[in-house]
């Protein structure tokens, strides 16, 4: 549950943007990404833990930048796309250097002994790949719809939500999954 708390900004800014109020969502997402942050790092979490909450406060600091300095910029109504595009560049980016984002938020609920072996890192590696393709499939498909019919929230919001419920559910299953096969 910690782990998807660390979407909560992205949540928020999901909801709250959807109704063409980007700066709002973009300001939300930043204050709530910065907080996380700072509760996390007060609590001792090593900034491994934290790779989709810093990679949000990075993001909305941007986007919460550009939304107040150009408001009617043309990258406005693409901004479910662009949230999918940060989020892909970020799952993509911790699978090439080798530390997939999972990896961190999986060690705060698994014993340290299982931490090292290859399967842990395997199981983490397919759980960050399951996200990194779902967040471009969301890139895409959101950055089609919007330029194709912008005012299609109900396809908007099902992409949203899919694109989040989907790797989600995978997260909970494969694990546990593996543990069976394991076991057997």
């Amino acid at each position: 549950m910690r782990g998807l708390l660390g979407f909560l900004p992205w949540i928020v800014y999901a909801v709250i943007a959807t109704g063409d109020e980007w700066r709002w969502g973009a300001i939300a997402g930043l204050v709530i990404a910065v907080g996380l942050v700072l509760v996390d790092r007060r609590a001792g979490r090593d900034w491994a833990e934290m790779v989709i909450e810093s990679s949000a406060a990075v993001f909305f600091a941007g986007m919460t930048a550009l939304s107040l300095a150009a408001p009617h910029s043309p990258l406005t109504p693409y901004g479910p796309a662009l949230v999918n595009v940060w989020l892909a560049g970020t799952a993509w980016g911790s699978l090439a250097v080798r530390r997939p984002f999972t990896l961190g938020i999986a060690r705060a609920a698994t014993p340290r002994e299982v931490w090292d072996t290859p399967r842990f890192r395997r199981v983490n590696v397919v759980i960050t790949a399951v996200w990194a393709v779902a967040f471009t499939a969301a890139a895409i498909s959101l950055t089609f719809v919007l330029a194709a019919a912008p005012h299609a929230t109900t396809v908007v919001v099902a992409v949203k939500v899919l694109s989040f419920a989907l790797p989600a559910g995978f997260t909970a299953w494969y694990p546990k999954r593996v543990r069976r096969l394991a076991a057997r």
